[in-house]
């Protein structure tokens, strides 16, 4: 199934002012949910530039901009072919692998080695392949009839994994210091520290703090009880951590390269705890990516916890890509683990003509455990499964955008305190958004979702609540609100807001017209 840009290249390209005429600005009916009078989050200034409202803490919607690959903006390679590879008949896993690693021993030429190239017709593969050496692309001639097919048989397995060697940070204990800052609002690009010497400009640091007993009390996640027994969200003194770039230090204050996505209040943490530390971050695999086939499953069974087939991974890799690929009917279509990052999905388009029992829950089709994930174009069609969904506190600083789900099921963060996740003009006609705290679900799943944005879509139902210290927005939206939701939560409800797509307005405004062509806009 194929979909297109919801919006045309032609208005996605207009100057932020002129498309002032074409929707109102932060207008309209209210929902019933939403809550009376309430200031717009984000506006136009006269020179066109977004104006951003915060909250008494300083928070303020993240600039989400900063996804896909490169970090925003990047125009995917179109890696030479080095390799070809036909059908034959039989199994053909070890064909492919054996094409993909006489590229991987090529040599690397403006980052990429060159492409395998699947030729039409059906590949029949009963073992996993794997691209492990940057700058290699497996690329199938197509996702549509007369393309290529890669036919998933014998035992459950992951059909294509995209994954550097998983190594571990080698931290600078010299150079490490303690947050000076009272409360570090979520979305800014800068703090303060108590002691910068040590740190250079370029350096990459981990942001960290402990998610203390007196946090996890705050949050309302100490009382899960299910059955009689005590759910843990977290464990207390579980870190929290981020990496980020030093871009600039004046005195004691840092600015990074890429916003915080999650609030630091030291009200809940022991003086020192919340740290900055310099470190060497392990090497991941860079410029790989799939492309340009069709990916058919067998039809799943049993429930979630059974063995059943999935159509891509990616974990220690950044820059890195899915694009134009159709997946028939496994029962996970792709997942993004802790170790990838800065990751572009685009045109990926799932379809289920059957789903398992429910058991101990549902599939995703878009699992994120990442960072910087663009979802760019995306389809499923189907019921019974999460159409996206993050898990635990890796999962940050994520977007959806002008994807379309057809079905029953939710975009709905899973877990265990992921942030910041931009729902941004997406079509679920059947389906749900839901930003929530899912209690004692699962093994104690808890406050899933905090500082997420759902900008200017349609579904059937939304659940947006407000964690403690925290926010999550609905903006613009058409459909309804759920019992439950918090009003606070809601602005502008069933009327279109301006900027139409939140994250092209914010990525333009960064880094200019040409990171929209970049990226097909």
């Amino acid at each position: 199934m194929k979909i297109y840009p919801l919006i045309p290249a032609s208005l996605a390209l207009l100057s932020l002012a002129n498309l002032v005429a074409v929707l109102p600005v932060q207008a309209g009916e209210a929902a019933s949910g939403e809550a009376a009078s309430q200031p717009p989050w984000i506006t136009l200034g006269e020179d066109g530039k977004l104006r951003y409202r915060t909250t008494s803490s300083g928070d303020r919607i993240l600039d989400f901009s900063y996804a896909g690959c490169g970090g925003g903006g990047m125009k995917l390679p179109n890696v030479p072919v080095r390799k070809d590879v036909a059908p034959s008949g039989g199994d053909d896993s070890s064909a492919i692998q054996a094409a993909v690693a006489a590229v991987a021993d090529l040599p690397l030429s403006a980052g990429v080695r060159g492409a395998v190239l699947l030729g039409p017709g059906i590949f029949h593969c009963a073992e996993p392949i794997t691209l492990s050496h940057d700058g290699v692309v497996l690329r199938g001639s197509g996702s549509g009839d007369g393309g290529t097919v890669i036919e998933m048989t014998g035992a459950p397995h992951v059909c294509v994994t995209i994954a550097g060697e998983r190594l571990q940070d080698v931290e600078d204990a010299a150079a490490s210091t303690s947050i000076a800052d009272a409360y570090v609002p979520s979305g800014t690009l800068s703090l303060t520290v108590q002691n910068a010497r040590g740190f250079m400009v370029g350096d990459v640091i981990l942001i960290r703090r402990p998610a203390t007993a007196q946090w996890i009390h705050f949050m309302g996640m100490d009382t899960l009880v299910r059955n009689g027994k005590q759910q843990t969200w977290m464990k207390p003194g579980s870190p929290i951590t981020c990496e980020r770039t030093i871009r600039a230090i004046q005195g004691s204050r840092l600015t990074l390269d890429v916003p915080l996505t999650d609030a630091t209040d030291a009200r809940f943490l022991t003086p020192g705890s919340a740290t900055v530390t310099k470190t060497t971050p392990a090497r991941r695999l860079v410029q790989c990516g799939l492309e340009s086939l069709r990916i058919i499953s067998p039809p799943p069974n049993g429930t979630l916890t059974a063995k059943n087939n999935l159509c891509a991974s990616m974990d220690n890799c950044e820059d890195s890509w899915l694009k134009d690929i159709d997946m028939r009917d496994a029962l996970g279509n792709v997942q993004v683990l802790a170790g990838a990052r800065r990751i572009t999905i685009e045109g990926v388009h799932a379809v289920h003509t059957a789903t398992v029992a429910k058991g101990a829950g549902y599939p995703a089709d878009f699992l994120l455990r990442g960072s910087q994930v663009l979802i760019d174009r995306c389809s499923s069609a189907g019921d019974g499964s999460f159409y996206v969904a993050t898990l635990n506190t890796s999962a940050t600083l994520n977007v959806a955008l002008h994807c379309e789900f057809k079905g029953k099921g939710a975009i709905q963060p899973h877990m265990r305190w992921s942030t910041a996740l931009l729902v941004d003009s997406c079509q679920l006609p059947d389906g749900r958004i839901e930003f929530i705290n899912r209690g004692t679900a699962g093994s104690g799943h808890g406050w899933a979702m905090g500082w997420a944005v759902a900008w200017n879509s349609r579904a059937r139902e939304y659940n947006i609540q407000q964690p403690p210290g925290s926010m999550n927005w609905c903006i613009g939206c058409i459909g309804k609100p759920r019992q439950g939701s918090s009003p606070n939560c809601f602005s502008s409800h069933r009327t279109p807001v301006l900027p139409q797509s939140l994250y092209l307005a914010q990525l333009r405004e960064r880094l200019g017209e040409s990171a929209l062509k970049n990226i097909g806009y």
